[in-house]
């Protein structure tokens, strides 16, 4: 009788631990950081506590009485010394790890440029104009949702076209928290594009496509989150295939770049746009 296979799936049991997130400003860079981390554990699941602007003796005093009461792993962005001399020392006698995600960048930063640190909790949040440029890019992109004011595409950073349910709003949401006017626009079978779009010069044009499949399933739940179980064209498999291949023919026939978002995240579709961003102004700053 042969061998059976040997069974290679993963029987890990999950192990829960304790994290906790100690940050003088808003607390974005910690959970940034922490997720990226535990992404590459498969049976590490965290039971996150995010403690943010914490600024005074008295508010780490909280934070350091939940530590002691839930012991697990503590990274911190704390700028005041006093602070951190405060929770460093409390986690070893706790025996406890404890680590300044920061540290590291902030130093290597420091030596090249030859300065010393600012000490100001939340820098990264003050109200510099890179800041307003972001809450005009924001505005503008909120503007120029789901096709919505086309009369002035010349003024975006990034126009995204795709068919419905191809993440072109939270993509554009997010490129414009990265300062970038984003816009986007619809593709309907039957119904043309804006025809300005062919003129435009500044803006990158890109269209987002997907698999078919995963389409239909990303269509038939947001159809369930509103209560609607009837089939309709939307999520006919045939009509939708259709229709994402009337999309790239688009696509094609106006030489856009194509980003496929079936297996992407958000973050990803996103840092491939300014990818192409980059390359397109590497281009034009150096032509044949």
């Amino acid at each position: 009788m042969a061998d059976e296979p040997a069974d290679t799936g993963d029987t890990r049991l999950p192990i829960f631990f304790h994290l906790h997130l100690v940050s003088d400003a808003t607390g974005e860079t910690l959970n940034s950081v922490a997720k990226a981390a535990i992404a590459q554990f498969d049976s590490g699941i965290p039971i996150e506590h995010t403690y943010a602007l914490v600024r005074t003796t008295r508010h780490l005093d909280r934070v350091l009485s939940q530590i002691e009461d839930m012991p697990g792993i503590v990274i911190y962005t704390l700028v005041n010394y006093d602070l951190r001399d405060m929770l460093e020392q409390r986690c070893a006698e706790l025996q406890l790890p404890c680590l300044s995600v920061l540290d590291p960048v902030i130093q290597i930063i420091g030596t090249y440029l030859g300065q010393k640190i600012s000490h100001r909790p939340g820098g990264q949040h003050s109200l510099t104009p890179e800041y307003f440029q972001r809450i005009e890019a924001l505005q503008f992109t909120m503007a120029h949702d789901d096709g919505q004011s086309t009369h002035d595409l010349h003024a975006a950073d990034v126009i995204l076209l795709g068919v419905s349910r191809t993440s072109k709003t939270p993509t554009c949401i997010y490129l414009a928290n990265r300062g970038l006017k984003a816009a986007n626009i619809p593709v309907v079978s039957g119904i043309p594009l804006p025809a300005s779009l062919s003129s435009l010069s500044k803006p990158l044009i890109v269209g987002l496509t997907t698999n078919p499949d995963r389409l239909v399933q990303v269509r038939r739940n947001r159809l369930l989150s509103l209560n609607e179980r009837d089939e309709t064209s939307y999520t006919d498999m045939d009509l939708v295939a259709e229709e994402v291949r009337n999309a790239r023919r688009i696509y094609a026939q106006n030489n856009w770049p194509v980003i496929d978002v079936t297996r992407r995240s958000i973050e990803e579709t996103a840092a491939a746009i300014m990818n192409l961003l980059s390359n397109r102004e590497t281009d034009r700053a150096n032509p044949l």
